[in-house]
């Protein structure tokens, strides 16, 4: 990876960009939009855990409705770069926490889950966002009611 300089460095220094791999999951018909998955081999997090944190997120907001057909493990390790098995053991734990299932032909798609199911897959992926704010507050040392007083104001300011 080539270092690139940054103005009013120190001659020498440099930093290096980090590579995120994106890709399509699935052939969409031309009415609609695909999701998009990307996957940042430097930041620590294993390629399957974002994976996974990504198809839920993409079933829980309704980018990935109940019955949608996923890309064979093949197809998005060759999309994304990846060793099958990454992909397999992604799948095969979101199979096994029942947000995927496997249909005849061993086709695997997003399970139906009952309404509320869905909404308290909803809060829990808000309140895992919130606990990263929350301990990312601490640690810049923002008082609980600066840090509530800017979640409001985040609120406030977002499209409904």
């Amino acid at each position: 990876m080539a270092a690139l300089p940054a103005p009013g460095w120190n001659r020498g220094e440099s930093f290096f960009l980090p590579r995120c791999i994106s890709v399509l999951i699935l052939y969409a018909t031309p009415a609609t939009v695909p999701p998009l998955l990307t996957i940042n081999p430097h930041n620590g997090v294993p390629a399957y855990r974002q994976l996974m944190d990504q198809l839920r997120l993409q079933i829980a907001t309704g980018v990935l409705p109940a019955g949608t057909e996923l890309a064979s493990t093949r197809a998005l390790s060759a999309e994304l770069t990846l060793n099958p098995m990454t992909i397999s053991k992604a799948y095969s734990l979101l199979e096994r926490e029942g947000v995927l299932e496997r249909r005849r032909g061993q086709t695997l798609v997003v399970r139906a889950r009952p309404g509320g199911m869905v909404e308290a897959d909803r809060l829990a992926h808000l309140r895992r966002r919130l606990a990263e704010a929350a301990s990312l507050a601490g640690q810049l040392g923002i008082s609980r009611t600066q840090a509530l007083r800017l979640f409001r104001a985040t609120l406030d300011s977002s499209p409904p």
